[in-house]
């Protein structure tokens, strides 16, 4: 079903605020952000650890750089999406391409130690709270 406003005008303009939102977005930034769209993650506290939970779907393991240093955690890589040699592309929504998420934690982090497993398109990251960035119990004399 066609949505009609009434208003051609009106239609190409909004049409044009969408697509300036779009560029604007850091969706198609190569530099490092805290606030990129891709890829999506979540970070929560579990213990004295930080945990990453981000989704990366079609890419391979191999794709995909994890840097961390002090409290700053860095995910890079690409994806590829491919089509074939005789494709013919009628429609794209699969983004493809480099991206770089840069993420300040709450934390330090003991890098060392930190462990990262990629299963069915989740990145899960385990971030070990270093041990002098943890509170020490002081006792009153």
């Amino acid at each position: 079903m066609a949505y009609y406003s009434g208003n051609p005008l009106e239609d190409l303009l909004a049409f044009q605020r969408s697509l300036d939102t779009l560029r604007d977005s850091a969706w198609f930034d190569d530099g490092s952000s805290g606030g990129g769209a891709y890829p999506p993650l979540n970070v929560f506290s579990n213990g004295d650890d930080i945990v990453v939970l981000t989704e990366v779907p079609g890419v391979r393991k191999s794709d995909i750089r994890i840097e961390v240093k002090d409290n700053v955690l860095r995910i890079a890589g690409a994806k590829e999406v491919q089509y074939g040699d005789k494709a013919s592309l009628h429609r794209r929504e699969r983004t493809q391409g480099k991206f770089d998420r840069t993420v300040v934690l709450p934390v330090e982090i003991d890098a060392d130690r930190v462990r990262a497993e990629c299963r069915d398109g989740i990145l899960a990251l385990r971030l070990p709270r270093s041990e002098h960035s943890k509170p020490k119990t002081i006792q009153i004399s």
